[in-house]
């Protein structure tokens, strides 16, 4: 898709009702679904920050960012995400985390940065934070200097690649313990748990502005 195309269907967004759990529950494992039919009860969250931000590559084309976390000693090691992070003491509110935070991950210029508007919140038992993503676009040309303490690789999906993907389930080892989860391929990634459902949740958004 063209990014002046995207740019101009995100233009109808604030008309539009969030999808929330409906479309967050289609990509969630199923240990969270379980919590939520059995409605559980989150106590004190971490609050935390991520950002679904869309750039134009050479020839005008939308892609998206995500990042291939390092292998580190934390339930999300080596996972793929997308930028962000907890939200700091000196952070003013979380979109600034999300900023914040997407900067010194991928090395972008802020001042190219554009928030739109939050997604559903979502909260990730393992790690007890409670995540606000936000959707962005970069207004400019991304010159990616990612931190080599926490990223490994930023992979970039194109859009229209994003709107062919198809849930299906994928064996996935957390703390040594296999799992089947739902979840995508994307550039020859599994992607699962959080990550997935706020793709799905922003997927099936972007559809009902397209299809309105």
């Amino acid at each position: 898709m063209h990014f002046s195309d995207f740019k101009n269907i995100l233009l109808k967004i604030n008309d539009f009702n969030l999808p929330g759990n409906k479309s967050l529950l289609k990509l969630a494992p199923p240990n969270r679904v379980k919590q939520f039919n059995d409605g559980f009860k989150i106590t004190n969250p971490r609050k935390a920050a991520v950002m679904l931000l869309f750039f134009k590559d050479m020839s005008h084309k939308t892609h998206m960012t995500l990042i291939l976390r390092n292998k580190y000693n934390g339930v999300h090691s080596n996972q793929i995400s997308f930028p962000g992070g907890k939200m700091e003491d000196s952070d003013k509110d979380l979109k600034y985390t999300a900023i914040r935070e997407t900067v010194e991950e991928l090395g972008v210029d802020k001042s190219f940065i554009k928030v739109l508007t939050p997604l559903s919140e979502i909260y990730i038992p393992p790690s007890n934070f409670n995540v606000q993503p936000y959707l962005s676009i970069y207004n400019g040309k991304p010159f990616f200097n990612p931190d080599s303490k926490e990223v490994s690789q930023i992979i970039k999906p194109s859009l229209d690649s994003l709107l062919k993907l198809k849930i299906v389930e994928s064996v996935i080892s957390v703390e040594n313990k296999e799992m089947s989860v739902p979840s995508y391929i994307i550039d020859g990634h599994v992607v699962w748990g959080a990550t997935a459902m706020i793709i799905n949740e922003f997927l099936t958004l972007l559809n009902d502005m397209i299809n309105s």
